[in-house]
């Protein structure tokens, strides 16, 4: 297993030849907060083509869209507290399935109704990406984000990314304000 650091880029089908199935695994915990709401993080896929965008809102998979029409990015569903140990929200992958005009698969997470929550990811903590290879559980690699965060809505955490018929991860790690609507308007969704 490697553990990344922020805007390292590592091979994943290259070192590990015939994998195809991968589980994306997102995680977090809440700092001690007074502001009397529960955080719901959302974990979030956006499906972009070579120019950076998405072809259709269909490739924006998230809690409104479960499965991607090609099979393969599917979100295996809303926690909406958080609470308890490991992922608090998973993609699955088929890297088979990736439609030929799709590069780049994006995570994100977000805070649902940040604002009028005054919610922001400084009072996020232990927030990690991790991939597994689904046919033997096996952990192949994994991004802990740090504390680097303070007023942002939005976490830009990592990408899938073809390259020379191979794909890689890339650790990202990226704070975003604005929220989900600033992230789908980046990635060219309509909302």
């Amino acid at each position: 297993m490697i553990n990344l650091f922020k805007g390292q880029k590592v091979d994943l089908t290259k070192n590990n030849p015939g994998l195809s199935r991968i589980l994306v695994g997102l995680g977090w915990d809440v700092n001690k907060y007074e502001g009397g709401s529960a955080f719901d993080l959302d974990a979030a896929a956006f499906l972009l083509g070579t120019n950076g965008k998405v072809t259709s809102d269909g490739d924006f998979v998230f809690y409104g869209n479960l499965k991607h029409n090609s099979g393969a990015v599917q979100h295996m569903g809303d926690n909406l507290t958080g609470l308890g140990e490991g992922d608090d929200e998973q993609v699955k992958i088929d890297l088979s399935k990736v439609p030929g005009n799709i590069d780049k698969i994006t995570f994100t997470v977000t805070i649902y109704d940040a604002e009028t929550r005054k919610q922001n990811f400084g009072q996020v903590s232990n927030s990690f990406i991790h991939i597994y290879d689904e046919a033997n559980g096996k952990e192949l690699i994994r991004y802990d984000l740090g504390e680097d965060f303070s007023i942002e809505t939005a976490v830009v955490v990592g990408e899938l990314y073809r390259q020379a018929g191979e794909w890689k991860f890339n650790a990202i790690g990226s704070g975003f304000s604005g929220g989900l609507k600033a992230l789908c308007q980046n990635f060219g969704v309509n909302v």
